[in-house]
Order: C-alpha cells, then sequence, then structure tokens
C-alpha cells in the first residue's frame, strides 16, 4: 500500500515534473499517464523497436508538432498510419488550417467551400488543390524511375522533397519506415488512382509492404518490441496483428477515447489482445482512456 501523494504545482515548473508527480497521485487516469511515460522512457533506453500508429485526424491539428517530436527523439522506428496522414501533413506544409468549433454551421461553412473536421477549419484550396498539385509533379518523377512502387517507398522518397517539421520529413530524416495499409482511403490514394488512371502500367505493389512488416517481425523475435498505439482503427490493428507472429507485443502503450463495450477493434484494450496473441501476457502495458491531442504533447514533452 502506498499512499497518495497531492499534486503540488509551482511557477516555471515542467511538464516532466508534473507528470512525475501524477504517478503517485493514486486517481484515476494521471498515474496512468506517468506510467506510460516511465514505459517509453524504458523502451528508449532499452533500444527496443517501436512502432508508432495513429490516426490522420490528429495530424490537422497541433498535434502533428507533437508527432514530429516524437519521431526526432529516437523513441520510433517504424510507424503504421492512414491514409488521411499524407494528406493533413502534405496541405498543412504548404497552407493553414484554421482553428474553428464543433458548432459551425456546416451548410454555411459548404457554401463558403470550407471543410469542419471536428473543430478545425479546412478551406478546400489548402487541402485537395494542394495534395494534387504536389503529388502528381512527384508522381511523375518516381514513374520514370521505375513502375511498381511500395507504398513506403513512395512515401520515403516524398519524405526527401517534403519541408522540414512535417511527420513525412521527419520520418524520413530519421530513417523511420512508414506504412499505410489503407493508402486508398484519402486524397492520397485518389492522386495514386488517377495517376494510373492516365498511366495504367504504373503499379502499386500493397503486399511488399506485408512482406517487409513481415521481415520485421520475424528478425525481432529474439529482441523486443513496443507499440504506441494512438487511437484504433486499420492503424492500431495492422501493429498489433502483425506482432502476434512474433508472439505478441512485449510493450504497449494505448491511447483511446473508445469504449470496449461494442466490440470493436477500435475500443479493445490491451488485454484482450492477450486473448490472440497479439500481446504478451506479461508484457508491460498501459491503457491511457483519453483524447491524444491532449494526453500526447504531454507524453513527449515528458520524454
Amino acid at each position: 500500500m502506498k499512499p497518495v501523494e497531492d499534486i503540488r504545482t509551482r511557477k516555471g515548473m515542467k511538464v516532466s515534473e508534473l507528470v512525475d508527480m501524477f504517478k503517485n497521485s493514486g486517481g484515476f487516469t494521471a498515474p496512468k499517464l506517468g506510467a506510460a511515460v516511465e514505459l517509453i522512457k524504458e523502451m528508449r533506453r532499452k533500444k527496443v523497436e517501436t512502432f508508432l500508429s495513429f490516426t490522420a485526424d490528429i495530424v490537422s491539428t497541433g498535434t502533428r508538432g507533437a508527432i514530429v517530436d516524437l519521431i526526432n527523439s529516437g523513441a520510433i522506428n517504424h510507424i503504421i498510419t492512414t491514409a488521411g496522414t499524407v494528406d493533413h501533413d502534405l496541405a498543412r506544409s504548404y497552407k493553414n488550417y484554421y482553428r474553428g468549433d464543433f458548432m459551425l454551421n456546416d451548410g454555411q461553412l459548404l457554401k463558403e467551400k470550407k471543410y469542419r473536421l471536428g473543430n478545425v477549419v479546412i478551406p478546400q484550396d489548402h487541402y485537395g488543390k494542394v495534395v494534387e498539385g504536389k503529388m502528381m509533379p512527384f508522381l511523375e518523377r518516381e514513374y520514370q524511375k521505375k513502375k511498381k512502387w511500395a507504398i513506403s517507398d513512395l512515401l520515403h522518397d516524398l519524405g526527401r522533397e517534403m519541408k522540414k517539421n512535417s511527420i513525412i520529413n521527419s520520418a524520413y530524416e530519421k530513417g523511420v519506415d512508414i506504412f499505410v495499409p489503407g493508402y486508398t482511403d484519402g486524397s492520397f490514394g485518389s492522386q495514386l488512382w488517377a495517376f494510373w488512371e492516365m498511366n495504367r502500367d504504373f503499379a502499386i505493389d500493397s503486399l511488399e509492404d506485408e512482406h517487409r512488416l513481415s521481415e520485421i517481425m520475424f528478425n525481432s523475435s529474439k529482441g523486443k518490441m513496443g507499440a504506441i498505439i494512438i487511437g484504433g482503427g486499420i492503424s492500431k490493428h495492422h501493429v498489433i496483428w502483425w506482432n502476434q507472429f512474433r508472439g505478441g507485443l512485449d510493450y504497449a502503450v494505448y491511447i483511446t477515447t473508445a469504449q470496449e463495450f461494442d466490440g470493436s477493434l477500435s475500443g479493445a484494450q490491451p488485454r484482450e489482445a492477450v486473448s490472440w496473441g497479439k500481446i504478451k501476457p506479461r508484457a508491460k502495458q498501459v491503457l491511457i482512456e483519453g483524447e491524444a491531442t491532449v494526453i500526447l504533447p504531454m507524453i513527449v514533452a515528458s520524454i
């Protein structure tokens, strides 16, 4: 039995100092945040091969910068994400998104040619036209090199051309590979499709990335594997699905607002993954019930 200790704040204290107090504060989500920071620090200290998975919505927010900082910290080896990450990372490298409100009039926004993503407002010209304007010349250059591509190779080359402080460029600079299993589900995928319509010998080799994931898993079977999983969906499942082929994750940090009562993968907790062999029974793991745009920057600042 350890006593609950009060959180005491002071002027000028560091985020890491505050989060360190969370560990001993007793309840309710705060100790989990403190435990997650310690787990990620341990993973980095022990050079555990680590996946980061996240959904694209948070890339439309300032949390994009926290993801960049996490990549630059050296704590990440591989990323699995959704197609919209490419869209928003590319668009925001050249155009602004704007602060809005969940209760804005969506009919009026449509008339003004603006999209609403939660409480973020995106002018239409700042999204699709930017992605198309950058992707089509890029794909033409890639097409001249060869006709068949893995998505991770395309994103590696795109990262070389992207602006600094973007996710894709930071991953390129740090040697972090990016996998997008659902690559057609977004503007990025639409550009690939449109380019294919004009160049029918252009091809995406989806199974090449799966092969590379299999090699990562089988080559790591004698070492440790960890994951920081933000949100749910295909990016979450792809990380834990592939890890079952090596006996499961050794470390897992989940950040989610989803509930498990509907049986969804997004709401499934780490203990459910144990039954599938996706997380080892004795793995070090923590689930933080909280919204990523608050939780993730605090974690990144603390490590």
